[in-house]
């Protein structure tokens, strides 16, 4: 090889000046950040929680909205579109909380509608205050009598909300409800902001004290972020509850029960992880209407806040092209990615054959993944998923030295040059990895570097340096040729 490559090099500091002018000035321009020091979490103790509760329909995802500053909770104007218990972080006057919004709560009822008052109930049990969210409008009814019985019993602080107030009108209605025996409602209009104000600094007399914030200083580690994604009814709630050991949320025969992302803090494997359960990822997104769509863009938005995703595929059914798009979709997210096949207690030993077909064909892309076989029915093999979401993550988190991937690149290139085309022959001159999680690597090279020899090296990298369960992004910058000195 010439000097000019990179083979022997000792490191970026014994390359051509040139050339590592050109790649610092580069590496400024691209913005590159060298340390990838990553995002502090400023939790330094779990936050005061408040549940808010009600019937259906009266408006608890839209004020949940409304207090948080952003639309985060799926919101229909039909009842039933909550179903689990969704957890918030939310600021007032510098006071933090947490917030639980629940599925609305029904007497007599039965089936996936039991089972979404019972997350409420739970709700209730779980926080350190209560916000009752009743519809001015339409006035107290049997059912929220009887939720004011459920939430006087758990002696929890309460906070009565009149929501729906838009004008004088209805506050003349919401006097109506101090019948129900919690005090003055306070009259809000969650759609328009209405008295939302003078509702947070009720809220906040009746909650404890938050941790104080601590930045700066030492880094602060949270729990590690896993998404569960896949397609509807592969069985992510019921992983979730397996993991769990309670039934968190919601698991029901329909498909597309799950409707918002739900956090959980799960101990698993001697450790604290933040497990985010997201809805069924549809075939199209513009296929979908109204709160599954909805649905839909959050889960997009809770994967790009997991660091790793574990794709959920059901083993008894043929893999579907759904199945290799939500791959595909954690992949180009960026995340470190586990693929679970689930049901896996489901399946006979043809339909374990045909299966291996199936993913030799299908999902070679991934062939980089860990792969674990479980049943969330019958805790099957729950104990192999940590050590993979582990090496996912550890992959995912890789740093080559400077003058280890340019050792690297110079055997690779001496040994394996580029094909020559028109003539002439690019060659890899010099390489960085930009940055991690995901790896990124910038490649400086003499001409157009061909994307078959760019998955060459990839499948090189991974060869040499690992790279379990995580993608990895390499980017070509093609040297300018140097004029001469007059």
């Amino acid at each position: 090889m010439s000097n000019e490559t990179v083979g022997g090099n000792a490191g970026h500091g014994e390359m051509d000046p040139a050339d590592y002018a050109e790649f610092m000035a580069i590496a400024a321009e691209e913005g590159f950040d060298p340390e990838d020091i990553g995002n502090l979490d400023p939790d330094s103790g779990p936050l005061p929680v408040l549940a808010i509760v009600g019937r259906p329909n009266v408006g608890k995802s839209s004020l949940v909205n409304r207090i948080i500053g952003r639309r985060e909770a799926v919101v229909e104007d039909k009842p039933g579109v909550t179903r689990d218990r969704v957890r918030y972080e939310a600021t007032w006057n510098g006071r933090r909380f947490q917030i639980v919004d629940t599925g609305g709560w029904e007497l007599d009822v039965f089936g996936l509608d039991a089972m979404v008052a019972a997350q409420a109930e739970v709700g209730i049990e779980s926080s350190d205050a209560v916000l009752f969210v009743v519809d001015a409008t339409v006035g107290a009814t049997d059912a929220d009598e009887a939720l004011v019985k459920l939430v006087r019993k758990s002696g929890k602080p309460v906070v009565l909300c009149a929501n729906k107030v838009d004008g004088l009108s209805g506050e003349a209605d919401a006097a109506m409800l101090w019948s129900l025996g919690l005090g003055e409602p306070y009259c809000v209009s969650a759609l328009h902001g209405r008295g939302s104000g003078d509702l947070l600094d009720a809220i906040l007399a009746k909650l404890p004290p938050a941790p104080e914030q601590r930045f700066g200083g030492e880094a602060i580690g949270g729990p590690r972020r896993v998404a569960l994604i896949g397609r509807p009814n592969v069985g992510k709630s019921s992983l979730l509850n397996k993991v769990a050991k309670e039934d968190r949320v919601v698991v029901n025969e329909v498909a597309g029960t799950t409707r918002d992302p739900v956090d959980e803090l799960i101990e698993l494997g001697g450790k604290t992880w933040k497990f985010i359960d997201t809805a069924g990822i549809r075939r199209r997104v513009h296929q979908t209407a109204g709160a599954d769509f909805y649905a839909s863009l959050r889960t997009a938005a809770a994967l790009e806040k997991a660091e790793v995703a574990v794709v959920l595929i059901d083993a008894s059914e043929t893999l579907a092209e759904q199945d290799t798009r939500i791959i595909s979709m954690a992949v180009e997210s960026g995340r470190a990615v586990v693929v679970a096949y689930n049901k896996w207690d489901q399946i006979d030993e043809e339909r374990r054959y045909y299966l291996e077909r199936e993913i030799e064909q299908d999902l070679v892309q991934v062939q980089w993944a860990p792969r674990v076989n479980v049943s969330a029915l019958t805790g099957r093999h729950m104990e192999k998923l940590v050590p993979a979401i582990e090496t996912a993550l550890e992959g995912w988190e890789t740093r080559i030295p400077t003058a280890r991937l340019n050792a690297f690149l110079g055997e690779l290139v001496a040994a394996h040059p580029h094909p020559v085309r028109g003539g002439k022959q690019p060659r890899i001159l010099f390489g960085t990895q930009a940055g991690a999680k995901p790896p990124r690597f910038v490649l400086f090279a003499s001409g157009f570097i061909e994307a078959g020899y760019r998955r060459f090296v990839e499948r090189r990298l991974r060869e040499e340096f690992g790279f379990v369960g995580t993608p990895i992004s390499i980017s070509v910058r093609v040297r300018e040729k140097r004029g001469r000195k007059k």
